[in-house]
């Protein structure tokens, strides 16, 4: 058991090391950054340098990935850590990432098993401690059910986050954005510092209470819970209680979400076997997405567009994909081109 759990643990770190790989300049190599001096945190990843680092200035975009330094096993330094990792974002960093479950003291397991939610929907996820070890088992043995839990939910989402990634290297957009940042011209979302958006189509709202109890603003639209399908309209306040295998995690509408299931592991060709999840294709509206290989190389694009009652989808290459369409049932879908 705990060599599996182990293995997981390793998982969750190679997660944030895959989104690296497309986050440095193609023009500047990162030895320019301290990281191939063999440096504290400089790890060798397959000819390619990751520094994991806590200090920053203008230019380090270039050499990710850093994270929040040294915050405290509690559920407002958890907090204080988001808040922090959201304003970095708006700085100009693409990638950024904290210590689950805080690195000074020890977490109770409540905080622990909270801190695997909002970590493992990170771009990078690292357990990591001053004075006790963060491995799950010894806090309780719910907690390796859920680190297992939210590791496989993370290595599934790669088809999706590794085109976030390959987006932030592209134009600079992080992956984790503030609510600002996505959606500007509604009313009050700078000061929603307590959930985020991860890349364009997926809201996280951590919950930050012992009693599972979670407060979130879902904005304009329709919402679709990615956990158990439920479908919520926004402009609204949302307040739900939540145990520690879920908290709010919701798909935008006009979505077309790639995901693969049955994956334990980040590493593998994104392209293939994927599904394409469809969620609330507003009538007139159209949902795109594209996915690549593991070096964000060659790319798949795929489109859905609706009119009245029908769905039209394309894809685009050489792969056989799998599309499923959430919440149409009722609408007729016609036959996708492959091309």
């Amino acid at each position: 058991m705990k060599k599996k759990l182990i293995s997981m643990l390793l998982c969750a770190a190679m997660v944030g090391a895959m989104l690296t790989g497309c986050g440095s300049s193609p023009d500047t190599p990162s030895a320019e950054g301290g990281a191939a001096s063999g440096g504290s945190g400089s790890v060798e990843t397959g000819g390619e340098e990751e520094l994991f680092a806590r200090s920053a200035t203008a230019g380090c975009q270039q050499f990710p990935v850093h994270w929040g330094g040294d915050c405290s096993a509690s559920y407002i330094s958890m907090a204080e850590t988001l808040r922090g990792g959201l304003a970095f974002a708006m700085s100009g960093f693409s990638f950024w990432s904290h210590d689950i479950s805080g690195f000074e003291q020890t977490a109770t397991p409540d905080v622990y098993k909270r801190w695997v939610q909002f970590g493992l929907l990170s771009t990078h996820s690292r357990p990591h401690g001053s004075t006790s070890y963060r491995v799950p088992w010894l806090f309780d043995e719910e907690a390796c059910d859920v680190l297992r839990y939210f590791t496989n939910l993370k290595c599934g989402l790669m088809p999706y986050l590794y085109a976030c990634a390959v987006e932030a290297h592209e134009t600079g957009v992080p992956v984790m954005r503030p609510m600002i940042l996505e959606f500007p011209e509604e009313p009050g979302m700078k000061n929603l510092d307590m959930q985020y958006m991860l890349g364009e189509s997926l809201l996280v709202a951590p919950v930050f209470a012992e009693n599972g109890e979670a407060e979130y603003y879902l904005p304009e639209g329709t919402w679709t819970h990615l956990l158990s399908g439920e479908v919520r309209a926004g402009g609204r306040w949302q307040r739900d209680t939540y145990d520690y295998f879920s908290l709010p995690l919701y798909v935008r509408e006009n979505t077309l979400l790639p995901t693969r299931g049955d994956v334990h592991v980040p590493d593998y060709d994104y392209r293939k076997d994927t599904c394409f999840g469809l969620y609330h294709l507003t009538d007139g509206g159209c949902a795109s997405c594209f996915v690549t290989d593991e070096k964000g190389g060659e790319r798949i694009q795929a489109k859905a567009g609706r009119q009245g009652k029908q769905i039209r989808l394309e894809l685009d290459g050489w792969v056989p994909l799998l599309f499923s369409c959430m919440a149409w049932k009722r609408y007729r879908v016609l036959q996708g081109e492959q091309r």
